[in-house]
């Protein structure tokens, strides 16, 4: 009987050895060639996730599911213009001011809308036009446009706010998180605030450490409107500090204006009176206002304390950045330097 060499049963088990290793190698390129193909997609969705995304938000409307993060933006309201410009977004699409009485985007906004469609008129979209900028995401609020919700998120996901005006500083944290740029918005909001205050402190110092009272009218077509203190406007002067006359202070949500006929004009009477216009003056009561004898006798008019400001920024910014601009009116009209940035 024949005996096998060792020698030859040690080659045979080295020949086993090295081609199991051969094969793992084969296998560990194989799978260092799919990484590599994938490579690109993990980076992406980690970029999603470190973001947020996809997320859903409770909204007034249900919920509503954000896939990624948007970058194609329709706003179809002045206060959501504001709050995306703010956060560095041009949106693809936007309507113009409700009461702009020359048309088109507002003007302090000018050089951040360079690639904006309007869309509108505002109570009125045009959604074949929306459709057609392929958004992938939509913003505006149930008092708007809770009429064509299901026609808008169809186009894309859409995410409303309750209301406008006063509250337009949780709107900006809902607007912020559509977009996943909450701690963008909180920072903007702060640095607002802060200045705001520091605004405040300026006039009450130039003022003997008395803060003065703020009316706030407004004349459109049709009656004309004294602003709430729980109003957008009104909202940025209780930020300031300054006091209200009785006649202006609102804890109802739903009323932040009032109507006032010429004659009770004497609702406005504080130290400082802010107007401003939303239409051509011949289609309001302006010169019946301002020329009646109720109005002459107030007493910013007497010591010519009524400042003429912009509408689009006092009443249809809703905004940080308008906000902002209203901070530079106050300055102006009190004689103060406005705080910087």
């Amino acid at each position: 009987m024949l005996k096998r060499s060792p020698l030859r049963g040690i080659g045979r088990l080295l020949a086993v050895l090295l081609a199991v290793v051969l094969g793992t190698a084969a296998l560990a390129a194989c799978g260092s060639e799919k990484d590599s193909d994938t490579s690109g997609k993990d980076e992406a969705n980690a970029g999603a996730a470190s973001a947020g995304f996809p997320r859903t938000l409770k909204t007034v409307m249900g919920d509503v599911k954000i896939p990624s993060q948007p970058k194609k933006v329709v706003v179809l309201d002045t206060g959501e213009l504001d709050d995306v410009t703010l956060l560095g977004i041009d949106p693809v699409g936007a309507v113009a001011p409700h009461f702009k009485s020359e048309g088109g985007f507002p003007t302090y906004l000018k050089g951040e809308l360079s690639g904006t469609k309007d869309v509108g008129p505002l109570l009125e979209p045009n959604l074949e036009l929306i459709a057609s900028l392929k958004p992938d995401l939509i913003l505006s609020s149930k008092v708007r446009h809770e009429k064509v919700y299901d026609k808008l998120s169809a186009i894309a996901p859409t995410v409303f706010t309750e209301t406008t005006g006063g509250p337009w500083k949780a709107n900006l944290k809902v607007h912020a998180k559509a977009l996943g740029l909450e701690s963008e918005a909180a920072a903007k909001l702060k640095e607002y605030e802060t200045r705001a205050k520091a605004l405040g402190e300026a006039i009450k110092k130039k003022d003997g450490n008395a803060m003065p009272t703020a009316s706030v009218v407004r004349f459109i077509a049709g009656p004309t409107r004294l602003y709430q203190s729980n109003s957008y406007s009104g909202v940025v002067l209780n930020d300031i500090g300054f006091k209200r006359p009785a006649s202006q202070v609102s804890d109802d949500p739903a009323v932040t204006m009032k109507d006032v006929s010429p004659e009770q004009i004497d609702r406005a009477d504080a130290d400082l009176i802010f107007v401003t216009t939303a239409d051509t003056p011949d289609k309001t009561q302006r010169k019946d206002v301002t020329s009646n004898p109720v109005w002459k006798d107030l007493a910013a008019v007497k010591n010519k304390k009524v400042f003429e400001v912009p509408d689009e920024t006092w009443m249809s910014g809703i905004g940080v950045q308008a906000a902002e601009q209203m901070l530079a009116d106050v300055a102006k009209a009190t004689g103060v330097d406005l705080p910087k940035k």
